[in-house]
């Protein structure tokens, strides 16, 4: 096999691992979310703390969060790219999540992702995740969070 054909086999994987992923989010599937992430993930979060290290913190996090939505979350992967190695790859993309909290709260919001796989025992799984949200500058700290992707910026 050509290493462009390995490329795209790879990319294809990855490609799969992100659908099930999302699937997994959307049904709140901790379980199923959780065999996509490596034993030593480290995850920088919207939410605290600065960071997550390993799957049973960030399990935790899983755990807390997920439960505080009425139904089925929506994702959305918007601007998906990814780049692979032999054994590293990586995705950025914009998502944007919608939905209600229990408390009756409707949240849609965009957000900005990066995600670092690793080939292990020949399976990617994502090693890294950097999920962010943009600030407005003007002193008072708050989140960006009524921005939208323009189509066409790219």
């Amino acid at each position: 096999m050509t290493t462009h054909s390995n490329k795209a086999i790879d990319e294809a994987s990855i490609r799969e691992l992100i659908d099930n992923w999302a699937n997994a989010f959307q049904a709140k599937d901790i379980n199923k979310l959780m065999a996509h992430y490596a034993p030593e993930i480290v995850v920088f979060d919207i939410q605290p703390p600065l960071e997550y290290r390993g799957t049973d913190a960030y399990r935790k996090n899983w755990e807390e969060w997920l439960p505080s939505f009425q139904g089925l979350i929506e994702y959305e992967i918007r601007d998906l790219s990814i780049t692979t190695g032999d054994d590293v790859a990586f995705s950025h993309s914009l998502n944007r999540i919608t939905g209600t909290k229990t408390n009756g709260e409707h949240t849609d919001g965009w957000l900005r992702v990066t995600v670092c796989y690793r080939k292990i025992d020949g399976k990617w799984l994502i090693t890294h995740e950097h999920i962010s949200v943009p600030l407005y500058m003007d002193g008072s700290g708050r989140a960006a969070t009524d921005l939208e992707p323009n189509i066409g910026d790219y």
